[in-house]
Parts: structure tokens; sequence; C-alpha cells
């Protein structure tokens, strides 16, 4: 089997932490027997100071052509908010249609979360994030700016159709990857999260179509929480949870919230889904600027995305050994704070690299 993978370094510590994913991709490669070629791209904030170009129609073109995108990290000092952000990012997900943001939310052994008598057992879930639609699409306007009566409109918006895949996608993996599926839980069980009790008309759509395309599952559980008592349970019950989906903004809120109690950004990877075209997969730290080129940054969330990306494509056995690698660098390693790791960015992806190509 063969696979075209795009390759994005990015910003900051984002080219230190791909290059060792993608060694840890070459040996895997090694031991499982497929073969795969990479193509490079610069886009990112040096290009744009560079040239003023963020992320050109032509590329996407490219792109589209690819088996799977791997993402670092995008974002520069130099450059004003938002321009990257909506000009790479953005711009990618909404014209690949990457309309899924999969995040699993998962406490590795030997790694430390913030809440107190949690452990791996009850960190143990994933968040299904609608991610084309809603306040991310940018519909709104300002009246009469730099006034004292301006007026800011941001809008949320979501068609049937982007409801409906978005649960489509969310009821298939809870059958496929949840709790009872994996014999850790007695039922697999998907969570629609939402605010129903104030955005009424939103959630009049979302619990619809939630109840009506839950009949096609009868063997996934199904249940609503409002977003706010979400994020509270994720503290003090996070053993409660085993699938959530969730609309585009509200996701985003959460999935940074568990990425905290699974053990921090350096270790949470995540996943941009188009089931019917190109993903892109990229770990949720940003560029970490104060740690460019000290070879000190955890590089264990971009190694994590490189195996998401061999999941989705079908590698589960090869997924699964960079699972197990990830576990042992874990097991060696002091914190996994960038800096206190006791080891170096390097030597962290060595150590997995040399684990998943031992036959």
């Amino acid at each position: 089997m063969h696979y075209d993978i795009a390759v994005i370094p990015g910003d900051g510590t984002g080219p230190e932490v791909v290059a060792q994913a993608l060694k840890v991709l070459k040996a895997t490669a090694s031991y499982a027997g497929f073969d795969y070629g990479l193509t490079p791209y610069d886009f990112g904030g040096e290009r744009y100071l560079r040239t003023g170009e963020t992320l050109p129609d032509s590329a996407i073109e490219e792109l589209r052509g690819h088996s799977a995108i791997l993402l670092g990290a995008i974002g520069h000092p130099d450059v004003a908010p938002g321009i990257l952000e909506q000009g790479v990012l953005l711009k990618a997900r909404f014209a690949l249609d990457q309309y899924i943001n999969l995040r699993p939310v998962r406490l590795i052994s030997g790694v430390e979360t913030p809440i107190k008598g949690k452990g791996p057992k009850d960190i143990d879930y994933a968040v299904v994030r609608e991610n084309s639609g809603g306040m991310y699409t940018g519909m709104g306007g300002n009246s009469r700016p730099g006034t004292k009566d301006e007026v800011a409109i941001q809008e949320m918006v979501y068609t049937y159709d982007q409801v409906a895949r978005c649960l489509k996608y969310a009821f298939e993996y809870a059958r496929k990857y949840g709790k009872k599926t994996r014999g850790v839980g007695p039922e697999n069980t998907l969570a629609l999260i939402g605010k129903s009790n104030v955005l009424t008309h939103m959630y009049k759509l979302w619990n619809r179509v939630f109840a009506e395309m839950g009949t096609d599952y009868p063997d996934v559980k199904r249940e609503y929480y409002h977003v706010d008592a979400t994020c509270l349970y994720m503290v003090l019950t996070p053993e409660m949870f085993d699938v959530m989906v969730v609309e585009n903004m509200f996701g985003d809120i959460i999935t940074d919230l568990g990425a905290v109690t699974q053990g921090g950004l350096g270790v949470a990877a995540g996943g941009n889904i188009n089931p019917e075209g190109v993903s892109m997969f990229e770990p949720i730290g940003g560029t970490a600027p104060m740690w460019t080129g000290k070879n000190a940054i955890n590089p264990l969330a971009a190694i994590g995305a490189a195996q998401m990306m061999l999941e989705h494509l079908g590698q589960s056995e090869a997924a699964s050994r960079i699972d197990r690698g990830i576990a042992l660098a874990v097991s060696k390693m002091r914190s996994m704070v960038a800096g206190e790791m006791g080891m170096t960015t390097t030597e962290v992806g060595d150590l997995v690299a040399e684990y998943v190509a031992k036959s």
C-alpha cells in the first residue's frame, strides 16, 4: 500500500516535532510493510512575512490529491492574530470540507493529570466536534466601526446536512470505538453537548436529528448535557463520558479542557477529518516560540497525530504499535512539560522509533 502524505511543518517548534513524527512514521512503515511519499509545504508565518501569501487556491487542489496531511503548528509572533488562523487553518478545513474534528482524550499511564484521584481508567473518551459550521464561518459584520455606536454581529449558522453528517460520523464512531466495543465499559454511549435552554432555535435542529438518527443505532445509548455542565463533569467525573458530539465553538473550548486533563498539550493530538476526502492531523499545542531551536519541546503530540493518521488510513496494527511506543516513552520521561522531560525532543522521537521498528 502506498500513501502520498503532504507535510506542513509550520512555525515555531512545528518543524521540530514534525521531524520526530516523520522519524516514527519511517520506522513504522519499515515494520508494517507499507510505503509512502512526502510532499513538503512551507505555509505559515515565515512564508506570509516573505510573500504576503497564506494558503493559495492552487495549493488546495494539490492538497486534495494527497492521502493525508500532517501539520506541525501555525502561528507567528510578528503576524497579527487571525491572519494565519483564517488564511491557512480555517481555509484548509473549509475548502477541503474537513467537517469533523476528532479529539481523543486519553490519559496515558504515567502521565500526571491535574484532576486529583483520577487515572487512565477515568479519562478515556473522545470528542467529535463539528468543524465546518457555526460561528467559525465568519458570517456577520460590524456596523459603524470605530464609533461608540458600533454594532458587532457574529452568527451561528447550521444546515440540516451539516448537523446530520456530523451526527452520523459520531454514531458510527461510538459504535466502532465506544467503551463496550473496546471492552472497557458496559455500553457504547454518545452524548450530545449543547445549550438547548438558551440556544433554543439551534438545538431544536440538533436535538431533532440526534433523536431521529438514534433509532438507526439501537446499540448506542444517547445522552444530552449542557456545555457548562459538561465542563464541570469533565473535571469531577470524566469517567462518565464515552463519545461526545458537539458544535464547533463549544467543541473548541471543551477539547482544550480535555487536553489539560489528559496531561497537557504536549500529549494531545487531533484530526480534521473528511471521511470522503483528504484529512489533516496535528498536535494540539501551538508553535511555542520560546522553545524553538532548543530541542526541548515534547514531540509526543505530533507522534500521536501520525498515529491517528495511520489509523485513519487503515493501518490499525501500525497505529497500535505507535501507541505502545508512546506509552514506553512516557514511562522513561521525567515530565511531559517542555524543558523538564529529562531527555531531548530528538531522544523522545528516537525512543518511539526504535520501539516500533523492532520485529
